[in-house]
């Protein structure tokens, strides 16, 4: 062999090692998602789509180099807890979890596995994070809305319903973000000239009767606060609305769209992009201790004119100029 061809030869096989380690895949990563809503729950699949498209604008093909164990606990609090203790035991890069229950219910099992929430309604008072500029541990996300927004639900209401003078605010008192929600539509109430009357979100039993105690006296409306429970029991609430014919504002477009009189609140979907974001970052290096909770940028104002109609109300022309969507 000349040799020319022998150096060429080494070179070679030299180099067909270096190529074949260039062309190895790329490492997968783990990412566990917490969902709180049922499988089948078509407002759950919408958020988890805008998350999972969020991610692959940045780069993330799942079965490429990203991988999802997903998992919905349709509200039941111990699913909460045994599907927190599984997804952590498959040891996954990071964690999506919506809001500030399943939250806790990771923080139960780690205090190193970065997680996002998607939107907390109070994630300082509820000991998610240390404050909302520096999170400071493995937790960090985006703000359902601040509390002094839920002043503005009542404000609504009285628009399109201005007789409306008692008012039932459906709340979860266990949790911090349910009490102060509930503490900012007090303080708007004096002056609105309006009642309020605390109902707690426990068994649909109880709602139910607590509701048809509040309507045997005229002119009364109700609020819906942003709560996992309440959410849980939305189909109920929207029904009995409609039943004792109670105006009725929710905190998401999902309520208005399945016949509730009005929703404002935050564009969830978008939120679930926006976590993406954030995912992206852990995924790439940075530590959620590092990374501010946000607010949300996106708010929408939904009205049901065909509930509004049913409810013998005629609506605002001023407050149907400012919705985003108006539903017929």
């Amino acid at each position: 062999m000349r040799r020319r061809e022998f150096i060429a030869g080494v070179g070679g096989a030299a180099v067909w090692p270096l190529v074949a380690q260039g062309q190895q895949p790329e490492r997968v990563r783990r990412i566990g998602v917490l969902m709180t809503r049922a499988a089948d729950d078509p407002a759950g699949q919408a958020q988890l789509a805008a998350f999972m498209q969020g991610l692959q604008e940045r780069g993330w093909s799942q079965g490429h180099n990203v991988g999802f164990d997903i998992r919905w606990v349709a509200g039941d609090p111990e699913r909460y807890r045994a599907y927190a203790a599984e997804l952590v035991a498959l040891n996954p890069d990071v964690i999506l979890a919506p809001t500030t229950t399943p939250v806790r219910a990771l923080l139960q099992v780690t205090r190193s596995v970065p997680i996002i929430f998607a939107a907390a309604t109070d994630p300082v008072g509820g000991g998610l994070v240390a404050s909302l500029a520096r999170p400071g541990g493995n937790v960090t996300g985006f703000l359902a809305r601040e509390l002094g927004f839920s002043a503005k639900w009542l404000e609504l209401l009285k628009e399109i319903a201005p007789r409306v003078v008692r008012v039932a605010v459906f709340r979860d008192s266990t949790t911090t973000g349910g009490v102060g929600q509930f503490a900012a539509i007090q303080t708007a109430a004096p002056a609105l000239g309006v009642e309020l009357t605390p109902i707690d979100l426990r068994e649909a039993n109880e709602i139910e009767s607590a509701v048809a105690a509040f309507a045997r006296q005229l002119n009364g409306g109700l609020i819906m606060e942003a709560a996992a429970r309440a959410d849980l029991h939305r189909k109920l609430i929207i029904a009995l609305a409609a039943r004792h014919q109670l105006p009725a504002i929710y905190p998401l477009r999902l309520h208005a769209s399945e016949g509730g009189l009005m929703s404002y609140g935050p564009d969830q979907v978008d939120q679930y992009r926006r976590a993406a974001g954030y995912v992206d970052r852990i995924l790439k290096g940075e530590n959620p201790a590092d990374l501010p909770v946000q607010a949300p940028t996106k708010y929408e104002l939904v009205i049901n004119l065909k509930t509004a109609k049913a409810l013998g109300l005629d609506v605002p022309p001023l407050l149907l100029a400012r919705a985003d969507e108006v539903i017929e």
